[in-house]
């Protein structure tokens, strides 16, 4: 079984955004994508997710390069300036390259 290069684009931000990002992969061409609440510390201080939207979450999307390009600029352009977020891309393997 032969492997596919594709990207994988992670989101770190506020949980209190996340129906809205939520959307916004969807338009922007995400396939799939999978949430997880994150903890921790960086320019904005210490999120401990004391309360349900005062947390952290982490998004990952697999998705072509043209994708994770889009929705990285969508995300920086409309999220970056109000709320805590960063993104990072790496390549990874897929096996069953028409999930993404």
């Amino acid at each position: 079984m032969g492997t596919y290069t594709r990207k994988l684009l992670t989101i770190v931000t506020e949980a209190a955004i996340e129906g809205a990002i939520r959307r916004d992969l969807t338009q922007l061409g995400a396939r799939g994508y999978t949430i997880t609440d994150a903890r921790g510390r960086g320019d904005r201080g210490v999120r401990n997710a004391s309360w349900e939207t005062s947390g952290n979450i982490r998004i990952e999307v697999v998705c072509s390069s043209d994708t994770a390009a889009k929705i990285s600029a969508h995300l920086e352009q409309h999220y970056y300036t109000h709320y805590a977020m960063i993104m990072y891309l790496a390549d990874v393997e897929v096996l069953r390259s028409e999930k993404f």
